[in-house]
């Protein structure tokens, strides 16, 4: 058996989510028929992130074992002819020693927020950004979410179907920017609770267009309450964009 590790992208929109799930499509499981169709046998994948329904990846990693002998480019090729139609790209395959894990062995996951202000609707990027039809103050969101690197009871940003077993987190890093039309939010952490992007994103939302000032995103934040959250960002926006080992 040789183990691989895949970087992949994909458009999550028309999946539920990474993990398999019973008669349901998913990223997971549209990886898991192409290799067992390239190797002739059941294979499992393994991703470094559970990704939620419509939750997008420019970088996520995964690993399977096969048991054919098969040259890393051509495990690449045959994975993404055999993932067609769905929107999954397998950028790279290398393999990797049999102690790699996708999930356990990763140090660092960076996840990637867009959103756009505009009031025209979105044609070609439908689905890739959120779109706020109103005037957004960024330096205001920027402020409010220098309180969250460190260590912290994230349970107000935590989705109440969060199965992790404590809600303190380390946030490493997260930073708010203007790029162009577009406002990014830029966070990494070693692991993340279940929706703690989205929630945090869309609290910062309230902050950027008035609704709350910065104070109230620092006693959302104290209160460890998910009563105290602000509306959760839709998945239209995120990306998981790189896992470090």
């Amino acid at each position: 058996m040789t183990r691989f590790k895949l970087t992949l992208e994909y458009d999550g929109e028309p999946f539920f989510g990474w993990q398999k799930q019973d008669n349901m499509a998913t990223v997971q499981g549209a990886l898991e028929r192409a290799a067992s169709a390239l190797d002739g046998c059941e294979v499992r994948v393994q991703g470094a992130g559970r990704t939620d329904a419509g939750v997008h990846a420019l970088g996520q990693v995964a690993h399977l074992d096969l048991s054919r002998d098969i040259a890393p480019d051509q495990v690449r090729d045959a994975l993404n002819h055999h993932v067609r139609p769905d929107p999954v790209a397998v950028l790279l395959a290398e393999p990797v020693d049999e102690e790699f894990h996708a999930r356990f062995s990763a140090t660092a996951r960076h996840y990637l927020y867009r959103i756009i202000a505009r009031r025209p609707p979105l044609t070609l990027e439908l689905g890739k950004l959120w779109r706020i039809p109103r005037a957004i103050d960024v330096a205001a969101m920027d402020r409010a979410a220098r309180i969250l690197p460190g260590q912290h009871d994230f349970s107000t940003f935590r989705d109440s179907d969060c199965q992790a077993k404590s809600p303190i987190k380390t946030l490493d890093r997260i930073e708010v920017s203007q790029v162009g039309d577009e406002i990014h939010i830029i966070c990494q952490a070693r692991s993340f609770l279940h929706s703690q992007v989205r929630s945090i994103v869309g609290s910062l939302i309230e902050v950027g267009i008035g609704k709350w000032t910065e104070d109230d995103f620092g006693a959302a934040l104290a209160a460890k309450s998910r009563a105290a959250c602000g509306p959760v960002a839709p998945p239209d926006g995120l990306y998981l964009t790189k896992v470090l080992y």
